[in-house]
């Protein structure tokens, strides 16, 4: 996770502390514990990836699931696991996050009043992915250019460029709008993936696009890249299925899949490290599932793009393997 946004903390706000707690139910500080209570399973680990004591995160999350009035962890010897609340709550708080994050970078933007700013949207999964990385190498090769970065889903993404909100924008959806120019700069495909524990872990034969089209799943939400995706593979046996959690990031529904929740179908990119460790396994498919996916660059037809963007474009080219 990225270091916060938030900086040190302060006394703020009215004398009467339960006052600022009926207003302010949570505060960032707590929301990005609970973010790494998910990603690590465990309040200590949390802890410790957040430098503070593990008393003190037991206690702050505590306090959080008191002012909320929901039980947002299952608390055991071995970890702890979030309760289908908490994996809402942790949707939600990952949104807020990213929000202050975004606050505090357009701020130093406008501190900073540099040349070569870069307004770029881009959908979830290339932004956790594959952004990061070409974003350093920009700034080692460019150090003049800021970037700014929107993270949403697909859909969004085109609207933000309709809007004049963005220079430039990257996709993983299978749908690029004729008004629009794209470049490809990479290739993805969607998995489909289970607990070990799963009765579809011991198949021996693929699954087939009937069968899941009528299981309830793990989806990410209408309008995201992955979501359009699987629609459009499962459309010949009219599904997918009405989703068993439908969410706007995938991190808590690799935590919901690992649980044994039931099935998800997410990008192999966001999938890789728990396959690798044996926390989910990747279900085979019928070959007449298109699940494969082009990851594109783009951008309002009409327009030139900014010198910045054209320096994006050639990084991401370069460093993201298109076949």
């Amino acid at each position: 996770m990225a270091a916060s946004p938030i900086g040190p903390a302060r006394p703020t706000g009215p004398s009467d502390p339960s006052a600022a707690s009926a207003r302010r139910p949570f505060d960032l500080y707590s929301l990005e514990l609970l973010v790494a209570v998910a990603e690590s399973g465990s309040i200590g680990q949390a802890a410790a990836k957040l430098s503070i004591s593990q008393p003190t995160a037991s206690s702050r999350m505590t306090t959080l699931e008191r002012r909320l009035g929901l039980q947002l962890l299952e608390r055991s010897t071995a970890g702890s696991r979030l309760t289908p609340a908490g994996l809402v709550v942790t949707d939600w708080a990952r949104g807020v996050l990213g929000q202050a994050q975004a606050l505090t970078e357009g701020l130093a933007a406008l501190r900073a009043q540099q040349r070569g700013n870069l307004r770029v949207a881009a959908s979830l999964t290339l932004a956790e992915y594959l952004l990061p990385g070409w974003l350093v190498t920009l700034r080692q090769l460019h150090p003049a250019t800021h970037v700014g970065l929107r993270v949403t889903n697909s859909h969004q993404v085109i609207e933000a460029l309709r809007h004049s909100e963005a220079d430039l924008g990257f996709t993983e959806g299978p749908f690029v709008p004729r008004d629009f120019q794209s470049t490809l700069v990479g290739r993805d495909r969607l998995v489909v993936v289970t607990a070990p524990g799963h009765p579809w872990a011991r198949r021996s034969e693929p699954l087939t696009g009937a069968e899941l089209a009528e299981t309830p799943l793990l989806l990410r939400e209408t309008g995201s890249g992955t979501r359009e995706t699987l629609e459009r593979a499962l459309r010949p046996w009219d599904g997918p299925s009405v989703p068993l959690l439908e969410l706007g990031s995938t991190a808590p529904l690799r935590s919901a899949a690992a649980q044994g929740a039931a099935p998800a179908v997410l990008s192999e990119l966001a999938v890789a490290e728990d396959l690798a460790a044996g926390r989910l396994v990747e279900i085979a498919v019928t070959e007449d599932l298109p699940l494969a996916r082009s990851l594109r660059a783009i951008w309002a037809g009409g327009t030139d793009l900014p010198q910045a963007a054209v320096h994006l474009l050639e990084v991401a080219r370069r460093s993201t393997p298109a076949s």
